[in-house]
């Protein structure tokens, strides 16, 4: 990655903060000149990122995997990623926002609690700036909520509509006010909302149901959630960090730029962003179309990433986006991660 003008201008004259978002060391490296101070995996991302860019790492990935089997194998690779990563952006933990790797738990048990929160105490147990991404189910909810009130950094990932965010800052903040009354500090909480694939998503839905929406309509979807959900969460004080995150274009980061979010920036997103024209400006105050909103409300699962009822907790886990994402992730990510050798 060259030197981006518009990211070193997003993360040091805004009030936005860019992290990188992949596995791969030299890619980090590269962000982190551009001004990253954080960074997010996926089970994918580390998937596609094995056996590494150098002949030590590769082998430093062999060593863990070595001896183990399955999720054991898969868990130990997600930690070895994150613990190295987590130790390089440590010099940035002055920042708000920043100093922080993100390491997911396993996407096959998004219902299972009692998993999610024993995996949760190792993640946090291998450094203390790791944050916990955890499934934006109403049991991957709960657990954040408990990691919260122990101190642990938490994100709530896999998520796609306002309602999700929502739920995930207020689960956020009445877990750190469970820390501060028994003397604990509040660790970092973040609220993942998917703004490209849940314009994916929509597109198949608005295809197959022969709604007259535009592609452009579809690339405005996702940024509308997000920009509900980031005004609510202005409006509520919530602590907790919006992170849009699955960006498809510049689009997604311009429209956003300036907000008081955590940007998660792939590389080949990032690279975009050089061919934005100076003077940058924000976008986050820029209004979605009153006409575009209205077209896409003929879509009901518009409707349900839009509206802050929009769906409730226990119906999280059956949403389209969500049902898709975590089998890319069980599949193509985690699985792959248990065969690595």
């Amino acid at each position: 990655m060259a030197i981006n003008k518009y990211l070193k201008w997003l993360s040091s004259e805004t009030k936005s903060v860019y992290w990188h978002d992949g596995a791969i060391p030299g890619e980090l490296d590269a962000a982190i000149e551009n001004g990253a101070t954080g960074a997010t995996t996926n089970p994918v991302l580390l998937a596609n990122s094995l056996p590494g860019d150098s002949v030590d790492w590769a082998e430093k990935l062999r060593e863990t995997a070595a001896g183990k089997t399955g999720d054991e194998r898969a868990e130990a690779l997600t930690l070895c990623v994150a613990a190295a990563f987590a130790e390089k952006l440590r010099k940035f933990s002055g920042r708000p926002g920043s100093g922080f790797c993100c390491a997911q738990v396993n996407p096959n048990k998004p219902g299972d609690a009692e998993a999610m929160t024993d995996q949760a105490g190792r993640y946090a147990a291998a450094a203390e700036n790791i944050v916990i991404k955890l499934p934006a189910t109403a049991a991957g909810l709960r657990v954040l909520e408990e990691c919260a009130a122990k101190g642990f950094n938490a994100a709530a990932t896999v998520s796609f509509t306002t309602a999700q965010v929502l739920a995930a800052g207020e689960a956020f903040e009445r877990g750190s006010k469970r820390a501060e009354a028994n003397g604990i500090r509040p660790g970092l909480g973040i609220a993942v909302l998917m703004v490209g694939r849940l314009d994916d998503y929509l597109r198949d839905v608005a295809l197959d149901s022969g709604a007259q929406v535009t592609e452009e309509d579809i690339r405005f979807s996702g940024l509308a959630a997000i920009k509900r959900a980031y005004e609510i969460f202005g409006e509520r004080g919530y602590r907790c960090k919006i992170m849009p995150a699955g960006m498809r274009g510049s689009y997604h980061i311009t429209e956003l730029a300036g907000a008081d979010m955590i940007m998660s920036v792939f590389p080949k997103i990032a690279d975009t962003l050089a061919d934005v024209p100076a003077p940058f400006v924000p976008g986050i105050n820029n209004p979605i179309p009153e006409s575009t909103i209205k077209r896409l409300s003929a879509l009901p699962e518009f409707i349900k990433a839009y509206e802050p009822s929009g769906l409730r907790p226990e119906e999280f886990i059956a949403y389209g986006a969500t049902n898709r994402t975590l089998a890319q992730f069980c599949f193509a990510g985690w699985d792959r991660l248990k065969e690595f050798k």
